[in-house]
């Protein structure tokens, strides 16, 4: 009967909502990767390539229960360690950089041990999604009253921890990733109770800056400017593809332009499983959503689109439930990492947004983008594992 009891208690620690979310995904993930390496010309096993996938969702599973076991002390401990070890990891990797990957992409963003390549970046993520929220607890129980020169102190103290970051990945010319933190730093900000008076401003300036750098980059003049600024070529190509797209479809533009071309003859239904009538080229990463678009038509991408919200959906509740400070701040991180790779896969697969490499959670090939997104659902789920076991203490403890 007690082993029956201690069951029970232990499987409603374990939040079933987000492994479904996070299992379908997956199953959604193999099969795409299937279909686009099938079709790739350039791909040497299909085989090989959804094998590897499926150990590096092993892999993941693994870190994902084993993260679960970290409760809120144990994660406040932790998050200084993993961020310092993140940044050393940034800054290595401009010396230990792969050649080869550096050749193909532009980038000096990963680490290349044989077979075996490791992107620093996306296990950074969750690190600095943890020392952010540690940072910002700290701040808001040292002032308990919200006013501006607080708020500011707080905005400087978040951007000394960002800084960083944002330096390694300048010299690592990957534009898309800073997005991504700096998507991060916009969302923990949001609700680290900055004052709205603060907010407006600063996201009106945000956006006149955006608007005036898109002016900039459609005119000679102004691109000279941005390239005296740190601007790279790379970065006004993408810029034109996008802007673009049917212009020139033999260089740069030509995966964009069969992306699109690929989800517009999806149409309503789909052209079927594994039935490709358009060529993207290496579309098993960053393009994986024009494979479901073109297989599953718009049904099936509104669907995995559902799926994402269900996924967002059981984390914000799991943040509610909890009812911790620190939590909060680290699920807003994670909910708005998972939530940016969304929305800027997504757009920039269709041409609504700018070419920026980043990969579909979950869905898209990619061990180390694979295992940072796990690495953030373990943290989310160790808020419900432990929450429940706290509660069930107590109750225990009234008995």
């Amino acid at each position: 009967m007690q082993q029956r009891s201690t069951t029970k208690e232990e499987n409603s620690r374990i939040d079933y909502g987000i492994i479904f979310c996070v299992l379908l995904l997956a199953l959604i993930g193999l099969a795409s990767i299937y279909v686009a390496t099938t079709h790739d010309t350039t791909s040497t096993s299909v085989m090989r390539t959804v094998v590897t996938q499926l150990m590096w969702y092993v892999i993941g599973s693994a870190a994902v229960a084993i993260i679960m076991q970290f409760d809120s002390e144990q994660l406040w401990k932790v998050a200084p360690i993993v961020y310092w070890l993140g940044i050393f990891l940034m800054f290595a990797i401009l010396v230990f950089y792969s050649r080869s990957y550096y050749i193909s992409t532009g980038a000096k963003s990963w680490f290349a041990i044989g077979p075996f390549t490791f992107q620093p970046s996306e296990l950074m993520k969750p690190a600095y999604i943890l020392m952010m929220g540690r940072v910002i607890t700290v701040h808001n129980n040292q002032y308990a009253t919200h006013n501006v020169r607080s708020d500011f102190l707080l905005i400087g103290k978040m951007v000394l921890w960002f800084l960083p970051i944002v330096v390694s990945l300048h010299f690592q010319n990957d534009f898309g990733t800073t997005l991504v933190f700096a998507a991060i730093f916009g969302g923990m900000l949001l609700v680290s109770g900055i004052s709205w008076k603060i907010i407006v401003p600063g996201v009106t300036a945000l956006a006149a800056l955006g608007t005036t750098v898109l002016t900039l980059v459609a005119t000679t003049w102004g691109r000279n400017i941005l390239e005296h600024v740190g601007f790279q070529s790379y970065q006004f190509s993408r810029v034109d593809t996008w802007l673009h797209p049917a212009q020139d479809t033999s260089n740069d533009g030509y995966q964009l332009w069969q992306s699109i071309k690929a989800v517009g003859s999806g149409s309503i239904f789909g052209t079927g499983f594994n039935t490709s009538k358009v060529y993207v080229p290496v579309r098993e990463s960053d393009m994986i959503f024009s494979v479901i678009g073109e297989n599953f038509g718009f049904i099936g991408a509104i669907l995995l689109i559902l799926l994402y919200l269900l996924l967002i959906y059981q984390m914000i509740r799991v943040t509610f439930d909890t009812r911790n400070e620190f939590y909060a701040y680290i699920s807003t991180g994670v909910i708005m990492m998972i939530l940016f790779h969304v929305f800027e896969n997504i757009g920039m697969s269709i041409g609504l947004l700018p070419l920026t490499g980043i990969p579909l959670p979950f869905v898209s090939a990619g061990g180390s983008s694979l295992l940072g997104n796990m690495i953030g659902i373990g943290i989310i789920m160790s808020m419900r594992y432990h929450h429940h076991s706290y509660m069930f203490s107590n109750n225990e403890q009234f008995r």
